[in-house]
């Protein structure tokens, strides 16, 4: 017997020995809820991360775009953002099965969120129609987010009871950024150099 034959022989009999003595487990959901949202701390961590927050009312969405991309420029768009949040200074590139180089080419993409951590300073997106492909919040430099105070929670539990599982899901802390082995920070590498929340009352 070579000692191949032996280690598989030893793996073989421990999985039969556990597929019998499998039994199903009851594993205990009552994670800590927290007994209040705070957004303040939400943009907090979100600024920690290095993105930047923007506490506006809804009516003032389309000038705080505005302000971000001053020259205007091409922004792409899920098909179910909506249009009254897109100033008239930029030309909306809906996403109706763009390729990956005219998305990489926009100046920005505007999406909506799923759901936000206020205790991690985490945006989730679910792939709704608000928010698009997961594509969309990966190519181009700039990720421009709307988020609404009635999608925060405070925790990571709070946010898994409201996302569903199934659904391609995307969870963005700050900009892309990741560091090399002189730990010098490079950001863009895997998304967009600026992420942009707007955050809603």
């Amino acid at each position: 017997m070579t000692s191949r034959d032996l280690v598989l022989g030893r793996l073989r009999a421990a999985l039969a020995a556990d597929d019998a003595a499998a039994a199903p487990v009851d594993v205990p959901r009552d994670y800590r809820q927290a007994a209040a949202v705070d957004l303040d701390q939400l943009a907090q961590r979100l600024t920690d991360y290095r993105a930047h927050v923007h506490r506006v009312a809804e009516a003032a969405v389309a000038d705080t775009i505005a302000d971000l991309l001053p020259d205007g420029g091409t922004v792409v768009v899920p098909p179910g953002l909506p249009r009254a949040w897109l100033p008239p200074t930029v030309t909306a590139l809906p996403d109706d099965g763009l390729d990956h180089a005219r998305i990489g080419a926009a100046d920005a993409v505007v999406t909506a969120a799923a759901v936000a951590i206020a205790q991690t300073g985490t945006v989730v997106l679910d792939a709704s129609p608000d928010q698009g492909r997961r594509v969309l919040s990966l190519l181009p430099d700039r990720h421009v987010c709307v988020v609404r105070a009635d999608q925060v929670v405070a925790t990571v539990p709070e946010a898994l009871a409201r996302l569903t599982p199934h659904r391609p899901l995307t969870w963005i802390s700050g900009p892309s950024a990741t560091s090399d082995i002189e730990l010098i920070r490079v950001e863009g590498v895997h998304g967009p150099r600026q992420l942009h929340v707007i955050l809603l009352p």
